[in-house]
């Protein structure tokens, strides 16, 4: 069975686990919130701004067999280069003080999981990071540009602060082909196993950035 059929295959639960987060059955709902809409962001900031610094140390630390990799990680770099930019644009644009966000801290889910990314990368294998991508990527298809048309229609937000989710939306369908082609070139079953856990626990750290966004409105609420 090819890399990327086992990804799909055996990580069904953990998938589950993050789109039954409560946040995201709300924004499907109709039932979300600008502030919901701003700490999703601000999160996503927080993460993303790390994706090109990851990059580089993946391809850094890939052995020479790699080669063909380190190649598409060079290409992955291009593509990914300014979006926390984006990000911050969002957030303007829904009214909040993107410089502020640029100046907090993320939360403790948030920190957990880019520890995680980098702990991966210089630790234990850089190919650990594609557990990541497979999660981010995929996720992004799925979810991003009809989560985009719900929290427009329920805020009124202009398009200008949807960039970063539109944009992924669309772009992450054709990393996700790029991707699968990738991954389908590994064949070693420990470098198959790795990201494979890798990825179950990217799910379920990025899930538990959604449920803590979720803790957050309802401790507001209350």
């Amino acid at each position: 069975m090819s890399l990327y059929q086992r990804l799909q295959n055996e990580t069904q639960m953990e998938r589950q686990y993050l789109v039954t987060a409560p946040i995201i059955q709300r924004c499907f709902q109709g039932d979300i919130c600008l502030e919901d809409y701003v700490a999703f962001l601000s999160q996503a900031y927080h993460h993303v701004k790390h994706t090109v610094p990851l990059l580089m140390a993946v391809g850094s630390r890939l052995p020479e067999s790699k080669e063909w990799l380190r190649e598409a990680v060079g290409e992955y770099i291009e593509e990914e280069m300014g979006h926390q930019e984006w990000i911050l644009n969002d957030i303007e644009a829904c009214g909040a003080d993107k410089e502020a966000v640029r100046r907090s801290h993320p939360a403790a889910a948030t920190e957990l999981m880019v520890s995680y990314a980098y702990d991966m990368v210089n630790r234990i294998n850089p190919l650990g990071f594609f557990g990541m991508v497979f999660v981010l990527e995929g996720t992004s298809t799925a979810l991003a540009d009809n989560a985009a048309q719900h929290i427009q229609d329920k805020l009124g937000l202009p398009s200008s602060a949807f960039s970063y989710l539109r944009s992924h939306g669309a772009l992450d369908q054709e990393h996700i082909v790029f991707f699968e082609n990738l991954m389908n070139k590994i064949d070693a079953p420990k470098e198959q196993d790795l990201i494979v856990h890798s990825a179950k626990m990217f799910f379920t750290l990025y899930a538990n950035i959604f449920r803590t966004l979720d803790s957050k409105s309802a401790a507001q609420a209350a």
